[in-house]
């Protein structure tokens, strides 16, 4: 059942007193601005969310709370704007003229999930936190720091370095931190981040190969190495590096939506492509994932190389397939 609240604003009509400023005001009402005040509060409540050895889906789940704070005051914006049609269509008790704005709170509704993905999208595409917040989730294993205080003081000069986007110096300290303590995964890690960030991504898929010896397990540079292949131009090595992590991490969307991106965008095999980008998109929306724009925007193109294939029912099949609605 859909929840709704109700603001009920009273006033006599013989008292109502609107100025042809006023009433312009109203007319002025801008939706595109409101939309960013509203979205840089939820972006300011992202920022802060700590993801210190927390799972993605509890950091999206952060998120989420981030934006649902914000849709109630949206919904309510909106229809408050138009305040005139409201009063036209209003009902008198009493003598009174009454107006009801409803808002919808159930989160599973259309009308909400209207609003909820109008603020989520406008962050994606506005909110540098947003995606910085979904790539830090760091779990800490057996080996991922270290216990050598020195080391542990040259890792944190490279972080901060790296902060500073001087990689070069950021490297070095790590190495340092490695020379002490060569079973120290986080470092690795870190470098290979550094390397790709200075687009040397053979260095970089080394640093996270040294990585995974110490922790074959490691989901972090599992994915970055997948990336690394990616931007290198190996792309059946960042397929089969992506299919090793989901063998780990079978749950997380980034894997299904890394291989659907390559298969769509590099191999050309829109197939495939569809087929893991709708596992993504689902997980996408199960978790609240405001990545689930990005998986709707690659579905998009998707579909317009497979209809210009003459393979459009193959695009409904496969959506069928996930249970996905195509209209």
């Amino acid at each position: 059942m859909k929840k709704y609240i109700v603001y009920s604003l009273f006033a006599f009509i013989t008292s109502l007193s609107y100025s042809q400023e006023a009433k312009e005001d109203t007319l002025k009402f801008d939706k595109k601005k409101f939309l960013k005040e509203l979205s840089e509060n939820a972006c300011q409540c992202i920022d802060s969310i700590s993801t210190y050895n927390k799972k993605k889906d509890s950091i999206t789940s952060e998120i989420h709370r981030c934006i649902d704070q914000q849709v109630g005051a949206y919904q309510l914006g909106i229809k408050f704007s138009n305040i005139e049609k409201l009063k036209e269509a209003a009902e008198t008790v009493d003598g009174n003229k009454q107006v009801n704005i409803s808002l919808s709170l159930d989160p599973n509704s259309k009308e909400y999930k209207g609003y909820y993905f109008e603020i989520e999208e406008f962050l994606m595409g506005n909110c540098s936190s947003i995606k910085k917040k979904m790539a830090e989730n760091e779990i800490i294993g057996e080996k991922s720091y270290s216990n050598n205080e020195e080391a542990m003081r040259y890792y944190q000069l490279g972080l901060d370095e790296t902060k500073k986007e001087d990689f070069a110096k950021a490297i070095e300290n790590y190495k340092k931190a490695l020379v002490l303590d060569p079973n120290f995964a986080f470092a690795y890690d870190n470098i290979g981040i550094c390397y790709r960030r200075l687009n040397e991504f053979d260095k970089a898929i080394d640093a996270y190969e040294k990585s995974l010896k110490i922790d074959p397990n490691g989901t972090m540079p599992l994915m970055n190495i997948a990336v690394a292949y990616l931007y290198n131009k190996e792309y059946k090595k960042a397929v089969k590096s992506y299919e090793k992590l989901a063998k780990l991490d079978p749950t997380n969307p980034e894997v299904f939506y890394g291989i659907g991106n390559i298969y769509a965008q590099y191999l050309f095999d829109y197939e495939k492509a569809l087929d893991n980008l709708c596992q993504a998109y689902n997980i996408y929306v199960r978790t609240k994932s405001p990545y689930r724009t990005d998986a709707e925007t690659l579905i998009r193109i998707v579909y317009g190389e497979l209809k210009k294939q003459g393979k459009e029912s193959l695009f409904d099949e496969i959506l069928k397939k996930h249970n996905i609605s195509s209209k």
